[in-house]
């Protein structure tokens, strides 16, 4: 029988219980196992979730480095979602991002954790969307670093508070992405790799003209487009203000409860859906399963068990 993990204990041990937490989560059937614990995890708002999207080679990694260093000084801890890409045989993370972040071992309050996307088109898994929601529990800040799949990469916006787009200078990627729809998405965009000089300023001004053209709420902010240089740390303080600037605009009380109904019901919807497609989704009264349950994941693990038995029955 499975020991019942508690969240106050996995606080107070730290980076080990952290580890062993995670790896039970991603383990077959982790998530409706240990569903009591992810839904004391979100039960109450927890630590700021930043989602970093983005195409492949864009800087993704680099930014969070610049990042994390920037969190870090500021006393803040912090834990890392690195999604890559999974490997065919193992279905583990193919790249391991966390062997390009620069991280002290020996630092108590930075935790990184590798995860595999598990061909899921959107980047997350639905171990990656337990993963999310333990350590926004136990960290101040959390940065997602998703797989970087391009125009189709939009499940991050369903984990963050906060989404980053970042875009690479010269690339065209603010052309694909105003004729993808992407630009729906951030709450902040980023060129990366400012110290180019005009490229970066020229992508700039392109971006903002794609945000003028995007579909947004009737109340949603008009992400800024800021320019970043990782490596000579220049653009990073403004990033991070942005952020906060968003961030207190989320906390606002009823759009704090609007912005979390809604993303507790896409992640029951989303894990219904992958078990058991649209027609086990249409077998499925969402606002019931989440007012019946504990929580999201609660209501995860209700539902899949119901429409298992249902599938059985029927053979």
């Amino acid at each position: 029988m499975t020991t019942p993990l508690e969240l106050g204990a996995i606080r107070a041990a730290g980076k080990p219980a952290v580890a062993r937490a995670l790896a039970a989560i991603e383990t077959a059937g982790g998530i409706a196992r240990h569903a009591a614990l992810l839904d004391a995890c979100v039960a109450e708002p927890g630590g700021h979730v930043l989602g970093l999207t983005g195409p492949p080679g864009v800087g993704k990694s680099t930014l969070t480095n610049a990042l994390v260093r920037h969190v870090r000084a500021r006393g803040e801890t912090l834990g890392v979602i690195a999604v890559d890409p999974s490997s065919r045989v193992t279905r583990g993370a193919l790249l391991g991002d966390r062997t390009r972040l620069k991280t002290d071992p020996d630092d108590r309050g930075i935790f990184v954790r590798s995860m595999a996307a598990r061909d899921r088109l959107g980047g997350l898994s639905d171990h990656a969307v337990g993963a999310v929601a333990l350590m926004q529990a136990v960290y101040d800040r959390v940065i997602v670093e998703s797989v970087g799949i391009g125009q189709s990469e939009a499940d991050v916006a369903t984990v963050a508070d906060t989404v980053v787009l970042c875009i690479q200078p010269g690339s065209g990627d603010s052309l694909q992405f105003m004729k993808a729809g992407v630009m729906e998405i951030p709450d902040v965009v980023v060129v990366t790799k400012a110290d180019t000089g005009a490229p970066a300023r020229r992508a700039a001004a392109d971006v903002e003209g794609a945000l003028s053209l995007a579909v947004r709420a009737a109340d949603a902010l008009v992400p800024p487009v800021l320019t970043v240089s990782s490596t000579a740390g220049t653009g990073l303080d403004a990033l991070l203000e942005a952020v906060e600037r968003h961030r207190a605009w989320t906390t606002d009380p009823v759009r704090a409860d609007r912005l979390r109904a809604a993303r507790f019901r896409h992640w029951v919807a989303d894990a219904v859906k992958v078990g058991f497609g649209t027609a086990g989704l249409a077998l499925v009264d969402l606002d019931r399963a989440l007012e019946a349950a504990a929580g999201p994941f609660g209501a995860v693990a209700a539902e899949t068990a119901a429409l298992a038995r249902r599938l059985e029955m029927g053979r």
